[in-house]
């Protein structure tokens, strides 16, 4: 089977909307999406007082935020430094003061078309925008704002240490993305508990003088003390009117519903009596009839042994790639684990894959500068002309000889042309294989494909 572009288009689209209901019911945040893109409209609350940040400078903010140091050889007299906030830690959430989602609101300026020169880095060989480098933009703006949300003494550095806990879900509107037109991310806090916060960010693109949406993502992120050992309380979030009302509101039914999926895991709980059932299907497609053996086991026609559908690769993680706390930046583990997990679904399909959502992406354990990162891709799910691909991150230490998990990272594609079923073989792998459903089966929940 296959689509034409327009139709890809149009279950993208159809996804999207499903993975952020938000924008169906035109909230705060999406009403301001809507007068940029609009050109005439003026803009709204959540706009006045914000001037567009580039790019370029969001890192430099950060760095001035919790003084850290941009030369590696001072990365231990930067961690002292911070030692020494830990007394302007609150003890109370109470102590701190409320803020509002306007508070927080952030608008970064990626100038492709305006300034070819920034183009480069960001350019593919398919002549379109590398999506791995706009995750490591989205994790990057995500802090920012996060910082912008809690409030501290202009003349001090930050005593939070903010780092990335969750990528929730990322849905795209848009099979590719132009590398020659201007791109603006747009964001606030939706939801914040004691220690933790949930923030919303969508990325438009400037077409014809309008900036169209492309991707909305949210994200989890967690504040820490100085020293990033232990959690730290953040300001309460007051929403405004019945809009912001429903976007707190979601933000409370998003940590429930990752803990009711965190409580199904398959590492926790039997898979239910439907999914054995597709698991038995499985395993008696694949018994050799000649034999009564349940050893005897073949490959069905326009079918792929999962075994045989998996890629690795080896990081070394240099302090070039590390964040502001001095461990290597989740927007570099997040770009390698994609690249790796779209170079599977190309291997897999022999077509270009074009990325449908991305969920569930847990931060584990921080990656420390140094460490051998080790990456493995498996194509866990087929469904038509759909991959679901599962990325696991680990470090190796090579003197203990220990492997320490640090990411799971979960990718949908799309390719131009039905695909062989993958299939599972050993117990493991059938595992996997309705992981990588479930997951498959939230991006693409009541979307008629």
């Amino acid at each position: 089977m296959r689509m034409t572009a327009l139709c890809r288009n149009t279950v993208i689209q159809t996804i999207c909307s499903k993975l952020c209901p938000l924008s169906k019911a035109r909230p705060v945040l999406t009403r301001m999406l809507t007068s940029t893109t609009s050109g005439s409209q003026s803009s709204p609350d959540m706009e006045e007082g914000h001037s567009p940040i580039h790019v370029n400078n969001v890192r430099s903010r950060l760095r001035a935020i919790v003084g850290a140091s941009t030369n590696w050889s001072d990365h231990m007299q930067a961690l002292n430094e911070r030692k020494a906030l830990h007394t302007l830690l609150v003890k109370d959430q109470a102590d701190l003061p409320p803020r509002k989602m306007k508070d927080s609101y952030t608008e970064v300026i990626l100038p492709l078309g305006s300034q070819p020169e920034i183009r480069e880095k960001y350019l593919n060989v398919h002549n379109s925008v590398r999506f791995g480098r706009i995750l490591e933009d989205l994790d990057s703006l995500g802090v920012l704002i996060c910082y912008t949300h809690a409030t501290h003494d202009a003349t001090q550095r930050s005593p939070l240490s903010i780092v990335t806990a969750l990528v929730d879900k990322i849905g795209l509107q848009k099979e590719v993305i132009n590398p020659d037109c201007d791109i603006k991310f747009t964001g606030n806090v939706s939801w914040v508990g004691k220690t933790s916060m949930e923030v919303k960010m969508h990325m438009l693109q400037l077409h014809d003088g309008i900036y169209s949406p492309v991707l909305d993502a949210t994200f989890v992120m967690v504040a820490r003390d100085p020293e990033n050992k232990r959690s730290a309380f953040v300001n309460p979030l007051i929403p405004e009117g019945p809009e912001e009302e429903k976007i707190f509101k979601e933000g409370e039914l998003n940590k429930i519903r990752r803990t009711d999926f965190s409580k199904a895991s398959l590492l926790k709980m039997a898979p239910t009596a439907e999914e054995r059932n597709i698991i038995h299907d499985i395993f008696l497609n694949t018994l050799d009839s000649r034999t009564v053996s349940f050893r005897s086991r073949f490959l069905p026609p326009n079918s792929v042994w999962m075994e045989d559908a998996k890629l690795k690769g080896l990081e070394i993680c240099h302090p070039q790639k590390r964040n502001i706390f001095n461990r290597i930046f989740g927007g570099f583990l997040m770009r390698k684990a994609y690249e790796l997990g779209w170079a599977s679904a190309h291997s897999y399909g022999n077509s270009r894959p074009f990325v449908v959502a991305v969920d569930d992406i847990m931060f584990q354990k921080p990656v420390e500068v140094g460490s051998l990162l080790l990456l493995s891709s498996q194509v866990c799910y087929t469904e038509k002309n759909y991959v679901q691909v599962r990325v696991h991150s680990e470090v190796y230490d090579p003197d203990t000889k220990q492997h320490n998990t640090t990411n799971i990272f979960h990718f949908t594609f799309m390719l131009e042309k039905e695909l062989p079923q993958i299939v599972p073989k050993t117990y493991g792998e059938s595992m996997l294989y309705l992981d990588g459903k479930r997951h498959f089966d939230s991006a693409m929940k009541e979307v008629g494909v």
